[in-house]
């Protein structure tokens, strides 16, 4: 008897340190993996403990394509039975300035702050493959195209594909620390892409923080975020508007990883999941690992 084709899944952002879990966790189902971003194959020392290629990574086709160049991955779309967007920005600010000293924190606050207009485009009035980069390259990095524009892109070209199920990485409500255009842009890509798109199943996993012993720094923030999230479970949850994706307990990005492969592999699930969704479909995906 012979043994169903495996499934294939396109993780877009699949080299960062959430993607490259999910495809960590689509290899241990079996999973035709493939990765696309502009580097190709991660840095490990970035997104692990380690600067050696783990064993399961080799199973993965770590490919170069531009997210803001739709023509540049389409093709790798094809057969795929689900594609995930993990990609994005928290800050619209120029670290690279900040940190040479080409600009000051202040004024890399400020720019984060500051109101502005809409600095996107609109993917669906593009023809297929065409580039969704704005007219400014100032624009280019923005949360419109980042976290809005490029994924409706994709889903896009990935419902012309005739992809069965398409999965947006978004977020948690927003945090006191964020502009409130980061959560906005997220909550325009999934009713874009809900609305738009309606034959493909969309999944729209809304992680907290996320965390892991590989970045020291993420679990010192987990430490504190978990602390705000005690705090404000015992008051009830009055401060969940105020403190947004703070206000969530942290959860370990394997954690999401596994909840988002078990979402894709799930034909019940769809829509928005929240962290104590996340936090179930993780289990269950850990007990059919066990069996």
């Amino acid at each position: 008897m012979s043994r169903p084709a495996a499934k294939k899944i396109v993780v877009c952002g699949g080299n960062g340190f959430l993607g490259s879990r999910i495809c960590k966790h689509a290899v241990a189902r079996g999973w035709d993996v493939t990765s696309i971003s502009r580097s190709g194959e991660p840095r490990w020392d970035s997104v692990t403990s380690s600067p050696n290629p783990p064993s399961w990574s080799h199973q993965v086709s770590w490919e170069r394509g531009d997210i803001l160049r739709p023509s540049t991955y389409a093709p790798l779309l094809r057969g795929a039975d689900a594609v995930v967007h993990s990609l994005g920005i928290l800050m619209e600010a120029d670290y690279k300035g900040l940190v040479s000293g080409r600009e000051s924190p202040l004024a890399g606050l400020q720019k984060v702050f500051a109101a502005t207009r809409d600095r996107g485009i609109n993917p669906l009035e593009r023809k297929h493959g065409e580039d969704i980069k704005p007219d400014s390259s100032n624009d280019q990095f923005s949360y419109e195209v980042m976290n809005r524009d490029s994924a409706i892109a994709l889903a896009k070209h990935a419902d012309e594909e005739k992809v069965k199920a398409f999965c947006y990485i978004s977020a948690a409500g927003g945090a006191p620390i964020l502009p409130q255009r980061y959560i906005k842009t997220k909550r325009e890509a999934e009713n874009t892409i809900s609305s738009s798109f309606p034959r493909m199943r969309g999944v729209f996993p809304r992680p907290p923080l996320m965390y892991d012993s590989s970045r020291p720094i993420t679990m010192a923030i987990a430490a504190m975020a978990g602390g705000g999230s005690v705090f404000n479970q015992l008051t009830g949850r009055y401060f969940d508007t105020f403190f947004g994706a703070a206000a969530a307990k942290p959860l370990k990005a394997d954690t999401v990883a596994e909840a988002v492969v078990e979402a894709l592999d799930d034909e019940n699930v769809k829509g928005p999941i929240e962290t104590p969704k996340l936090e179930d479909l993780a289990s269950k995906g850990w007990r059919k690992s066990m069996l």
